[in-house]
């Protein structure tokens, strides 16, 4: 499932997220959903999420 719709991300949720110095590149990050920084409903590139570790990036893919 792609991470463009805010509904369908919870905390706890395991995703892939690229982070911003990995966007030319692709490389995804896997963790768990610590806080969702995207307010709005949608978002064309993926929610904004930061990760347990740290990590925040853009959702790619919703692994659960």
């Amino acid at each position: 499932m792609s991470g463009t719709k805010r509904s369908d991300i919870q905390v706890g949720s395991n995703v892939n997220v690229v982070q911003k110095q990995d966007q030319r590149s692709g490389k995804l990050t896997e963790g768990i959903v610590q806080d969702i920084l995207t307010n709005s409903a949608t978002h064309p590139h993926g929610i904004k999420v930061r990760l347990e570790s740290g990590i925040v990036g853009r959702v790619k893919e919703i692994i659960d």
